[in-house]
């Protein structure tokens, strides 16, 4: 996990901060998640958020962490990824598995 980690994943980094966090080690989850809220990973932010309000990470911290997590989805954003993602949600609204129409 550590090696996905580092090779970028940001599940991975999540994780990774989710095992620290129940051993009690906070300062090593809190790098964890920042580094994974900064690829955009949205579970990392909301619990980044749970942190912040209690009290485990600085304003400036997380402001700047908002900023990486939002230019991070910004640079993920296209027409066509818009467009799959519609679909995906039409399927998924009809009651259709993606994985159903992909074969």
């Amino acid at each position: 996990m550590e090696e996905a980690a580092i090779g970028g994943h940001s599940s991975a980094r999540y994780n990774l901060a989710c095992f620290e966090e129940r051993n009690g080690r906070f300062d090593r989850a809190l790098k964890h998640l920042i580094i994974a809220a900064n690829m955009g990973h949205d579970a990392s932010l909301e619990s980044l958020k749970k942190f912040y309000r209690m009290g485990l990470v600085g304003k400036e911290d997380f402001a700047a962490t908002l900023r990486g997590h939002q230019a991070a989805v910004d640079a993920t954003k296209s027409p066509q990824r818009e467009a799959a993602y519609a679909v995906r949600q039409k399927w998924k609204n009809a009651g259709v598995a993606w994985e159903e129409r992909l074969i």
